[in-house]
């Protein structure tokens, strides 16, 4: 196994450990909780996060189960595979899914410690990739729903966690598509993101001649060559990790903005990299 495999696997389970030690304290109302994800409650999440891992492991999380109907918040192909096995879940204590949560991620690991890191696999964005580069995506996944549990139960932490960086990897590999393509921005413009703590990092977006846009050298809203940015985002990382997961509305949330505001505007309405 690659130390790069082993760095993704253990910020994986970190945040699953992390949300199962979380669970642990919940009452029966904090289970129903509300979530930002479209119709699931903090239990729904918990059963997702056994769902997917179940899958993984060659296994039918629903099985045997039925939908009596196809929920409302179910939007495309991804959300018909899933739902099944949160909707399996749903008459049953929330103790018993963190449960099976704690048993899954225990079998999960033994399987990854047999599982080759060269080993193609089909990542969520459809493309073939190394199981090392897969984890990735898992331990980003799962930081998300972590923290999709935490806000609805008002329980913050963990936001510095092994698999936030996982989920910059991620979610900063999407910024020029969001630039380039989504926001109409033209050519021959350039985006700053500036994110800060926990896990501040800065992200310049170049729009050249050929209409493509891709990350640019420089620091802030000045470039090498001293190029200024046609518009500098400003925000906290919960917020950018929030609008990339589309978790909240630009308008629920702060902001900063310097430079063209409509192209700003543009490109906060189109952040959301999640499916």
């Amino acid at each position: 196994m690659t130390s790069e495999m082993q760095a993704n696997i253990a910020a994986f389970e970190q945040t699953l450990r992390s949300t199962i030690a979380l669970g642990e304290a919940f009452s029966p109302e904090d289970w129903k909780r509300p979530t930002d994800c479209p119709g699931w409650s903090v239990q729904d999440v918990a059963a997702h996060l056994v769902g997917t891992e179940l899958l993984l492991l060659g296994e039918d999380p629903a099985a045997g189960h039925v939908m009596a109907e196809e929920p409302p918040h179910v939007r495309n192909d991804l959300g018909r595979l899933v739902e099944p096995g949160v909707d399996a879940r749903r008459g049953r204590p929330g103790a018993d899914v963190l449960a099976e949560l704690r048993d899954v991620l225990d079998r999960r690991l033994a399987a990854l410690g047999e599982t080759d890191s060269e080993q193609p696999t089909v990542a969520p964005t459809g493309r073939m990739v190394p199981y090392r580069e897969f984890m990735v995506f898992r331990a980003f996944d799962c930081y998300i729903h972590e923290h999709d549990i935490r806000r609805a139960v008002g329980r913050p932490g963990n936001l510095d966690a092994p698999a936030a960086f996982c989920a910059r990897t991620i979610m900063e590999s999407g910024l020029p598509m969001i630039v380039g393509k989504r926001s109409g921005a033209g050519t021959n413009r350039t985006v700053v993101f500036e994110v800060s703590e926990p896990v501040p990092f800065t992200s310049r977006i170049r729009i050249g001649e050929d209409g493509r846009a891709r990350p640019d050298s420089g620091s802030g809203a000045v470039s090498v060559s001293g190029d200024v940015a046609d518009v500098t985002l400003r925000m906290d990382w919960e917020t950018f990790m929030r609008l990339a997961a589309g978790r909240c509305a630009p308008t629920d949330v702060k902001v900063g903005i310097d430079g063209d505001a409509d192209l700003a505007g543009r490109i906060l309405a189109n952040m959301v990299l999640t499916p």
